[in-house]
């Protein structure tokens, strides 16, 4: 008994004594390197799991830690892939990071699952949150620009605008030719919502691999995945931007005495006519009158952290654009939480939540912008009693000043976005999962214009025509409630070498929206007063109310499958039900495939060659795009008619459907190879796909004999293709200290109309009596620029004699005129007449090539990079030359300077013009451009002073972005915005992009 009790106090004093050691903390020292070659990574954050302790290493890579023998530390680097080792009760750890750039166990969304990117068989881009959060754009559609190979990004200086993104061509009229975007699992057209701080990564499904999103895929899906908490005590972390933005491109415009010296030869009558304006003194230069240089700032709170049970992310941003126009405003506000509880060890319940709430006061750009482009410099902005410069002569497109202050728009935008899921696991091999998905914003407007009148607050000579007898109020509320209810069940497998992934499920989604809008005139000037019910019902009132409900049902399944991770399978289909067809369901199926032949015993003892994959797949793709009803005829009842001698009452046919309508349907193949080269170092892929839309929806002409021949229906009438060739590589190492990375993308892409049903070509983008500027046709490019051939000027009145004859609305024949080809007539063979028979494809605003390169410097504490975008093979409309029909418009600088006279034969410009310019390629120019998209200098705080200030990491550092751009182009921007495919180049009203020069910080602690 006494051995016993003896044994049982030695135990306990052994116990305790052990945990006395466990308790204890030890000095962790080590090394962090570079895992290729093996040079030591300075500034990196060392940090132990589960508690405040942490610091980071030294220029030479060395760190020094306290931390329990069994505590874990964590290993973050930009750049690198984050790594956690066990301390083990070691005094000394060497640790090496791998390159996140070439990192092959990286992992990527592939739509309802991840997958490694070694693993992935089809065509798909990532981009890191740290990538984005380098530019301060409001969108993160914008930061893709140059990053992704095969997409391109179109944007514009108008605050809240959204940028277009075209995923390896264009390949719709109708029903757009924008991605899907999913945030999260949340379905969406528009991420303006979204703040670029909350994201940690974007994947681009490119290829078929997007078709497990259906009939919502057939121009790519770009996923948007935002942070959560991670195991670990509260991390704070504060960003901030400050700065401005400026006009990037500023085209010159006539002054004074430029724009008389035109005038003289325009229309000189117009000088004697009304010669007031002439008598004031000054040149007035309109965009000085109407700019600014614009702030932009953002700031942004974090906090994030957790525990083996639960883990949250809660974020809170504001972002701040005041635009290049004066009165122009642009603020939004966003919050974020994303919540995640273990419940039991095989139940999860996550909640994300995003709740945005803007404001903003546009400007009307067709009232204003475009209007400062054409105003003449001898009116002035204001006189000094405050009366703005105008007249019957001068004035024929107003004031641009005065349509900007008696002009007061205000938008506020509403938006809640998130969803809540439940995760169980029933068995180790098997996933269920249910999340309900929602997406609903509610927004208010009112345009208010001030009434002002002609002989009291305008400047006037000859009875001024700028003025509003009467204030009018526009009030517009619209709303939309989107339900998404998906349902999944995932089974992970692993037999050996074999590796299977199987995946089913549903999903229900549910739209509903809802517009109502009314107009009043007289409404009082207070905004305390801007309601419908104060104007005068009497004048000028309008009413709508309208909306819509839509409605889908999928089922989903997906097989991945793998063999010792070299031979790659997958497989998918899904079946989508839609309510805007009279067919309801469609179905859409692909396949892929991927051979790692670096795993190959031939190949995996290369020192050459570190990975080698060649993927190819195949798959078909959906769009239901349009609008609701468009395939259910509808007639009028009570309808008057005179029948027997006598009036009867019928019911008619309201207008012509298609009661056949359905989805357009997009082919797709991809043939693709996955390179690693050196190590690592140099990492690239190279993809040929081909994309072919069949069933395109259009709008057709009735024919005549049944009614209205301007008359038009949707129906499915056409056929596009996109093939061609995408390219990628970064190469990144070391040289000592300095860290370095270069890389790019460039994509070749090849678009035309392969099959117009019934012949009738596409036309588009009328601009005043020049008519419809592209047409698209069989075997051209959507979209294609359809103009008359200019061949040079007339030199002398023989060349005008011998020339064919004019029939171009009123444009004729003069010395000093333009020449056009007479290239065909109504047999399709030349007939001695130019009109619109002579009519030929010039080419189109889709670029030919298109992409970017980037490169990173970093030196001990130092980073710096740069960023580059552009594309060739391109052609833009210059519409804002066809202004110059119009004597009273202002033109620019260099056609004054350089239009064609008897002393200037060679000038490629026309003489003075004083008549309607007939669409042709005198306004067609090059739409190449190179841009410098961003320049960031950085510096991040040694680790000696955060740890005296018990910091993570500061970093302080200086961006521009929009720096220079290198173009041939003669207009404000190459990057032409439009929201009709069929407008597309066609430069006319469009807000430019601006330069823009800032100063951030971020602090993590």
């Amino acid at each position: 008994m006494k051995k016993t009790f003896t044994r049982i106090i030695l135990l306990v004093v052994f116990c305790f004594s052990a945990f006395s050691v466990l308790a204890q903390s030890i000095t962790v020292t080590g090394t962090v390197t570079d895992s290729v070659d093996k040079s030591p990574l300075p500034g990196v954050t060392v940090k132990v799991n589960g508690s405040t302790a942490g610091t980071q290493t030294d220029v030479n890579g060395r760190f020094s830690v306290s931390a329990a023998p069994n505590a874990t530390l964590q290993f973050t680097y930009i750049g690198y892939m984050t790594r956690s080792v066990s301390v083990n009760g070691q005094s000394t750890l060497n640790i090496m990071l791998s390159s996140s750039t070439r990192n092959l166990e990286q992992v990527v969304v592939v739509g309802y699952g991840t997958q490694r990117r070694r693993d992935v068989t089809g065509a798909v881009g990532n981009v890191g949150g740290a990538e984005l959060a380098k530019q301060p754009v409001q969108t993160p559609a914008q930061a893709l620009q140059g990053k992704v190979a095969g997409v391109q990004v179109i944007g514009s200086g108008q605050p809240n605008s959204q940028p277009q993104l075209r995923i390896r061509g264009t390949g719709s009229v109708l029903g757009g030719a924008n991605p899907l975007y999913v945030v999260d699992g949340v379905l969406t057209d528009d991420v303006r919502n979204i703040n670029n701080n909350d994201i940690i990564s974007i994947d681009v499904l490119k290829d078929a691999s997007a078709a497990i999103y259906g009939v919502r895929a057939a121009n790519g899906v770009v996923i948007i995945t935002t942070r959560k908490g991670k195991n670990g005590p509260p991390v704070v972390r504060y960003d901030a931007n400050a700065g401005f933005r400026e006009l990037s491109n500023r085209v010159q415009m006539a002054n004074r005495e430029q724009y008389v010296s035109y005038l003289r030869d325009a229309n000189p009558t117009i000088l004697t006519s009304d010669a007031a304006p002439l008598t004031t003194p000054g040149s007035t230069d309109w965009y000085n009158e109407v700019l600014k240089k614009g702030l932009q700032m953002s700031h942004n709170l974090s906090l994030s952290g957790g525990s083996e049970k639960t883990t949250y992310f809660f974020s809170v941003g504001t972002f701040t654009d005041n635009g290049l126009v004066k009165t122009n405003a642009f603020n939004r506000y966003t919050f974020r939480s994303n919540i995640d509880v273990k419940i039991t060890d095989n139940l999860t319940f996550g909640t994300q939540l995003s709740l945005t709430r803007s404001k903003e006061r546009p400007v009307p750009l067709e009232g204003v912008y475009s209007n400062v482009y054409r105003a003449a410099p001898v009116i002035p902005a204001i006189d000094d009693n405050g009366r703005y410069g105008n007249t019957s002569l001068w004035g024929n497109l107003g004031n641009p000043l005065l349509s900007l202050n008696k002009t007061n728009n205000q938008t506020i935008n509403n938006r809640v976005q998130g969803n809540i899921y439940l995760e169980y696991k029933p068995i180790k091999s098997i996933t269920l999962r249910t999340a309900l998905n929602a997406d609903t914003y509610w927004n208010k407007l009112r345009n208010y214009n001030y009434r002002f009148a002609a002989d009291q607050n305008t400047f006037t000579v000859a009875g001024g025509q700028q003025f509003n007898p009467y204030s009018t109020l526009l009030v517009q509320n619209d709303e939309s409630f989107r339900t998404i209810w998906d349902n999944t069940i995932t089974w992970q497998q692993t037999f050996g070498k074999h590796n299977f992934t199987v995946l089913g499920g549903y999903t229900q989604e549910y739209i509903r929206t809802e517009l109502l809008s009314g107009t009043r005139r007289d409404v009082p000037e207070s905004q305390d007063l801007w309601y419908l019910d104060v104007g005068n019902p009497e004048v000028g009132a309008t009413y709508a109310n309208n909306g819509t409900l839509f409605k889908r049902l999928s089922y989903l399944g997906r097989v991945n499958y793998s063999y010792a991770g070299k031979y790659l399978f997958s497989a998918s289909f899904r079946a989508d039900g839609s309510s805007r067809f009279s067919e309801k369901f469609g179905y859409f199926p692909t396949v892929s495939a991927g051979w790692v032949l670096s795993e190959e015993g031939f190949l995996k003892s290369s020192n050459l060659i570190s990975h080698l994959k060649l993927r190819g797949s195949w798959g078909q793709l959906g769009n239901d795009n349009i609008s609701q009803g468009l395939f259910v005829t509808t007639a009028t009842p009570n309808l008057p008619y005179f029948f027997n001698n006598g009036l009867s009452l019928g019911t008619a046919i309201q207008d012509i459907k298609d009661p056949n309508l359905k989805w357009e349907r997009t082919d797709q193949w991809d043939i693709g190879l996955e390179y690693g080269l050196f190590k690592n170092k140099l990492t690239g892929e190279i993809d040929y796909y081909s994309k072919k839309v069949r069933d395109a929806l259009t709008n057709v002409s009735i024919p005549g004999i049944l009614g209205d021949p301007d008359a038009i229906y949707v129906t499915n009438a056409a056929s596009y293709q996109n093939t061609g060739i995408e390219f990628s590589a970064k190469w990144s190492d070391k040289i000592g200290k300095l860290g370095y990375n270069i890389g790019g993308n460039i994509n070749y892409n090849k678009n035309k109309v392969i099959g117009l049903n019934g012949g009738q070509a596409l036309v588009g983008g009328g601009i005043g009596n020049q008519g419809s500027i592209t047409r698209t046709d069989n075997n051209q490019p959507i979209a294609s620029f359809y103009v008359l051939q200019q061949t040079g000027i007339f030199q002398n009145q023989s060349e005008v004699n011998a020339a064919p004859a004019y029939n171009l609305n009123g444009y004729g024949k003069s010395v000093g005129g333009m020449m056009f080809a007479d290239l065909s007539g109504p047999n399709g063979v030349p007939d001695g007449v130019v009109d619109t028979y002579d009519r030929t494809y010039v080419g189109s605003y889709q670029p030919k090539f298109y992409g970017g390169f980037n490169v990173g410097l970093d030196y001990q504490n130092w980073d710096l990079s740069a960023d580059f975008y552009g594309n060739w093979g391109n052609k833009i409309y210059n519409g804002r030359k066809a202004f110059r029909a119009n004597p009273s418009d202002n033109v620019q600088a260099d056609y004054v300077q350089n239009r064609w006279t008897p002393s200037n034969p060679s000038s490629v410009n026309p003489q003075v013009i004083a008549q309607n310019l007939p669409a042709s390629t005198y306004f067609v120019e090059s739409g190449a451009f190179l841009r410098l998209n961003n320049l960031t200098l950085g510096y991040t705080l040694p680790a000696d002073v955060l740890k005296r200030f018990k910091l993570n990491r500061v970093r302080i550092y200086a961006t521009s972005q929009n720096l220079f751009t290198a173009k041939r182009y003669t207009g404000f921007t190459p990057e032409i915005l439009t929201t009709d495919v069929l407008n597309s180049g066609i430069d006319l009203n469009g807000y430019p992009t601006t330069r823009t020069f800032s100063f951030g910080l971020n602090v993590e602690f």
